[in-house]
């Protein structure tokens, strides 16, 4: 399930298109100061100093008075918002490695080349998801909460008894880029790594990271501690953990979720938390954010964060750069170098 669609096209592949003149670009959200400070400079930018999402007309309005749009995650660019984009809009430049916020084909029927930021959260997404791989099994948030309601009584032999990492079983569902960073970092921890993806690894990656390829998903569920998701939002993967899938886990195991919020039908682990099927769960993304289930935010040993797996100084910042990079390719008349292989199918 390795979702990267961004490697250099064939030549002969529609490249850049030369713009004469100085291309209006609208960034719909506000980012670093560094890169909006850099945007102001080479491009004619409209920024989004209130940092609030734009609203369905707002995006609309943007998409038919500019030639690149820089959106983010937050934006839905549907089928209509780029049918209706005025006949200058080009270029999609959007900020973050994921893009099933745009629909890609529409997008190439109108001519419009689609690029984004892939890579540069890797390692970040990957350290988070770590956090919740240690802190779910050793009740850190029951640990934290217990400590600032003042109601900690002191060391006791038998009190807030979590479970060891190493020995145990870590299912990755997805061997991508983050996904093996996960690898990479759970080996050290002591675990046994598992993975389904839609094929195999090289074996000598899979001798790198230790790691034994599932061909079934249910297989992976059942026989694994912890799972961990890592593959892409697509109609395919949506509600891939469903009901039936949560039940097959394995008894008192955890899930944790860094990657997509609609992956997961939240009504079922809610259910299976509540039920104590699931010891706990380390949750990053929610299928309606940023609205979150009050029910799991009552459980003692879920994680919830507010999508912040990519949340570094430096990951925002190389995102941003290679922003700036793919417009000014396009702009120059050449290929930016994160064009985004499915807009072309």
């Amino acid at each position: 399930m390795n979702g990267s669609n961004s490697s250099p096209p064939p030549a002969g592949d529609a490249p850049g298109r030369r713009v004469s003149g100085t291309p209006r670009v609208v960034v719909t959200r506000h980012l670093l100061p560094s890169i909006e400070a850099r945007m102001k400079e080479l491009f004619d930018a409209q920024l989004n100093p209130d940092d609030r999402a734009l609203s369905r007309e707002a995006l609309q309005a943007a998409m038919n008075d500019c030639d690149v749009l820089v959106p983010t995650v937050t934006d839905t660019i549907d089928a209509e918002l780029i049918a209706n984009a005025g006949e200058r809009l080009k270029l999609i430049a959007s900020f973050g490695a994921g893009t099933d916020h745009i629909d890609l084909a529409a997008a190439a029927k109108r001519g419009i080349m689609v690029t984004n930021t892939p890579g540069v959260f890797t390692d970040d997404t990957a350290d988070l998801t770590m956090s919740m791989i240690i802190g779910v099994p050793r009740r850190i948030r029951e640990g934290t909460a217990l400590v600032r309601r003042n109601q900690w009584t002191g060391w006791a032999p038998s009190a807030l008894l979590g479970r060891q990492l190493g020995g145990k079983i870590l299912g990755i569902v997805g061997m991508g880029r983050i996904g093996q960073a996960v690898a990479h970092r759970a080996r050290a921890f002591g675990l046994e790594i598992h993975y389904h993806n839609r094929k195999p690894l090289p074996r000598a990656v899979e001798s790198m990271f230790g790691a034994t390829y599932v061909e079934k998903l249910d297989d992976l569920l059942a026989g694994s501690d912890i799972v961990t998701l890592h593959c892409p939002a697509s109609p395919e993967t949506r509600g891939l953990i469903d009901a039936q899938r949560i039940s097959a886990m394995k008894p008192g195991s955890a899930l944790v979720n860094t990657a997509r919020g609609d992956l997961v039908d939240y009504e079922a682990l809610v259910t299976a938390l509540h039920e104590g099927h699931l010891s706990g769960a380390g949750l990053d993304v929610f299928p309606e954010e940023p609205a979150i289930d009050p029910r799991l935010l009552k459980h003692p040993n879920v994680i919830a964060l507010p999508h912040i797996g990519s949340a570094t100084i430096e990951g925002r910042e190389a995102s941003g750069e290679k922003v700036i990079a793919n417009i000014r390719f396009w702009a120059d008349g050449h290929r930016p170098p994160d064009q985004v292989l499915d807009a072309l199918v």
